[in-house]
């Protein structure tokens, strides 16, 4: 990739953060004063969520659970309860598990360092980072799909980005990032945000975009070159995540463990019941009390 020189660099972060000081959404994690444990509670919960759907469901967790200590002393399953339709509820069970980690070793609060941070059950780079900036403030370069996106095109001249790299997508935002540290946090979001709602991947709106004069994609007449990206994830639809999203329902709406005949209702498929309830029991999403009764965790 090629680097942006400091002056360029400059101009793209300032156009960025005075675009983002105007138009960023009121997300409750962009609040004065919200909590470090809500802002990692809405990082699991934004993983292949929308924002529109993770809201309400992080307002009632906060209700519930306003900090990890609160987690940590009820049984993982109600976590996996509480998650409802967010979808991939082994994020529920790696909160949980984050909540006891943070009370045992962290005094509960949750730690603002990178290191720490990805020490904890089911925080990779990406989520230890965003932590860390939105948090607490850090100078990190934070980079989600958005943000590669957006550098991708107005940076490289590309359609789209590639296939995630940390190596390489790392120091791509390294390159771009304030010196300040509170601009800096900034334009993380600034450029998450951009990526959202403008440089979008469908249908860029770059009749709005603060950085087309500046976008070597635009610049370059908009080149269609083949990307190498990540697989399309496979139908939900008659597929075995959707099974498993089934009997998890049934198990979340009843108060206590499930005999085996009712989950097989609801996936009337044998082999595909079978499948999914061997998944769920091997990710410790629903545990066996006996052969024939089944409960969260």
């Amino acid at each position: 990739m090629p680097l942006p020189s400091i002056a360029r660099s400059d101009e793209f972060a300032s156009l960025v953060v005075d675009w983002f000081a105007v138009h960023a959404r009121d997300l409750p994690w962009r609040r004065p004063g919200f909590p470090a444990w809500g802002t990692l509670v809405s990082e699991f919960m934004l993983q292949q969520t929308p924002v529109v759907r993770v809201i309400p469901r992080l307002d009632e967790w906060l209700t519930r659970w306003p900090e990890p200590a609160a987690l940590a002393a009820e049984p993982a399953g109600e976590a996996v309860r509480a998650w409802q339709s967010l979808g991939y509820p082994r994020r529920a069970l790696n909160l949980h598990a984050c909540a006891v980690a943070i009370t045992e070793r962290f005094d509960g609060a949750v730690p603002n360092d990178v290191d720490a941070l990805l020490s904890l059950p089911g925080v990779g780079d990406y989520t230890a980072r965003a932590v860390a900036v939105f948090a607490f403030g850090a100078r990190h370069p934070v980079v989600d799909t958005n943000i590669r996106r957006v550098i991708a095109r107005a940076v490289d001249g590309d359609p789209d980005a590639s296939t995630p790299n940390a190596k390489r997508d790392l120091p791509a935002m390294t390159a771009l990032l304030p010196a300040d540290d509170t601009a800096a946090a900034r334009f993380n979001a600034g450029m998450m945000e951009l990526g959202a709602l403008v440089c979008t991947a469908r249908s860029p709106k770059c009749e709005v975009c603060p950085l087309a004069n500046v976008c070597s994609w635009r610049a370059a007449g908009y080149p269609d070159v083949e990307i190498t990206r990540k697989p399309k994830q496979k139908k939900y639809e008659g597929s075995d995540r959707q099974a498993r999203g089934a009997i998890i329902r049934v198990l979340r709406e009843s108060r206590g463990p499930v005999p085996a005949a009712r989950l097989g209702e609801a996936v009337t498929e044998p082999a595909q019941y079978s499948r999914a309830l061997s998944g769920l029991l091997a990710d410790g999403l629903l545990v066996a009390i006996d052969d024939d009764l089944f409960a969260l965790p």
